[in-house]
């Protein structure tokens, strides 16, 4: 019989997935710490007893990766490397039960709504005086801020609303007070992500009110850039594109995820809007703010999708040179309306369409980024790798977008977190080349 251990809890979080659940692992770090209990982000030192491992179940890919880090950390504690295997997240929220069974060494299984219980198994309260504090995981100038969970819209494809449940808006005076926090705690860039952010306020407010949210949090001081990311086109509230325009920490940028460029593969994934409306919206936000930036995802192979289809998508992307794109494939998620559907586009040739989306959305950035060789940009500095000082303009967000690569320079001494001007001599595919102007 294994000795009981006398050994300090020491947690390592294990995060997956999405930029929502960094922001619910941070959450989670911060209650950990208040509660005087160790805790560090993906660390390899070895000195952590207990892992916490935060899924994603989004699609196929995301739940194999999920699976795989779970099974990778049920071999460590059957070495004797770990005590302690928690899993929460969106796969353990969808897949606990069927999970259980196959992976024994896993000691509790948790939901996207349990940090609660998760704490209380590790011998922790759960502070609601900490709500809004949290560990942060990224960079210390630029954080990811999550303004509700859930998800009400009724998508085809999409398993989220029986991973997240349904869309619940974080009151405005909290999240006010929570951007003071981390803009004295030197954070500069605050990411606004949701489910969906244009449902915010319906819930608690009785209208979409995220006009008034970005208004409000653009008055915090020390808060130097606001990014909106996953806005959903039907029914977008058009005021958010006033404050954009006149508050000048508000970035001309728009993350909004329209899966689809044909209007037949559009009602099938049931989005509410067919091609004819997603441009007028899309000419009618450039008229509102000259120079935004869009970036937009796309769906390869959703059931019923033809060449044709595919080929009015590829037209389509043509005609609307977003700034930014990218491309995923079909994943037949159960229990979705789209499951129902026969999952009839082969998998080769749902990574070709995919390929060809991304082959030509290359050539659409590129030309974009020769457009700004010779003018000079706000940047901001994120890190400092390969002889270059990596930074990225308002029109682009971390980790998925264009970076601005800046030569060392011994006569320029940059600091990650700094703003700078930089004049673009050189512009490639996905990245600039550029100058610091002294």
């Amino acid at each position: 019989m294994k000795a009981k251990t006398l050994k300090p809890t020491k947690v390592n979080v294990v995060t997956l997935g999405c930029s929502k659940n960094t922001f619910d692992s941070e959450v989670m770090m911060a209650q950990l710490k208040a509660n005087g209990i160790a805790v560090d982000h993906e660390s390899d030192s070895g000195e952590h007893n207990v892992v916490v491992i935060n899924t994603c179940g989004f699609i196929d890919n995301a739940k194999q990766e999920s699976i795989d880090t779970i099974l990778s950390y049920a071999k460590a504690k059957d070495a004797g490397l770990v005590e302690k295997v928690y899993v929460t997240g969106c796969l353990s929220q969808r897949y606990a039960p069927e999970l259980k069974d196959g992976i024994p060494q896993v000691d509790a299984w948790f939901g996207t709504r349990d940090l609660p219980r998760l704490l209380k198994t590790l011998k922790a309260d759960y502070k609601k005086e900490l709500v809004g504090e949290r560990l942060l995981t990224t960079p210390a100038h630029y954080a990811y801020f999550k303004i509700s969970e859930g998800c009400d819209r009724k998508c085809s494809f999409c398993a989220i609303p029986l991973m997240r449940g349904k869309h619940v808006s974080t009151p405005m005076e909290h999240l006010v007070t929570n951007a003071q926090g981390l803009a004295k705690q030197g954070v500069k860039e605050l990411i606004l992500i949701a489910q969906d952010l244009t449902y915010y306020g319906l819930d608690i407010y009785k209208k979409r009110n995220l006009d008034e949210l970005v208004s409000r949090l653009s008055d915090v001081e020390g808060i130097d850039w606001i990014r909106l990311h996953y806005a959903f086109p039907s029914g977008f509230p058009m005021e958010v594109l006033d404050v954009m325009r006149e508050r000048s920490n508000v970035c001309n940028y728009l993350d909004m995820p329209l899966q689809h460029g044909s209007t037949e593969m559009l009602k099938r994934m049931r989005r509410g809007i067919t091609q004819e409306k997603t441009e007028a919206l899309v000419n009618t936000i450039r008229e509102k703010v000259p120079g935004i930036a869009i970036r937009t995802t796309l769906i390869a192979g959703f059931p019923g999708e033809t060449q044709a289809d595919h080929d009015d998508n590829l037209q389509w992307i043509e005609r609307m040179r977003f700034d930014r794109l990218g491309a995923f494939t079909y994943s037949h998620e159960e229990d979705t309306h789209a499951h129902t559907m026969a999952d009839d586009v082969p998998a080769e040739v749902k990574e070709q369409r995919a390929q060809e989306i991304m082959e030509l959305q290359g050539g659409i950035s590129l030309e974009l980024n020769q457009a700004r060789v010779g003018r000079t940009y706000k940047v901001l500095v994120d890190k400092a790798e390969s002889g270059h000082w990596i930074a990225r303009s308002e029109f682009d967000s971390p980790e998925v977008d264009n970076e601005v690569l800046i030569p060392f320079n011994d006569e320029v001494h940059l600091r990650v977190g700094d703003f700078v001007e930089v004049w673009i001599t050189e512009a490639r595919e996905h990245e600039l080349m550029g100058e610091v102007v002294v």
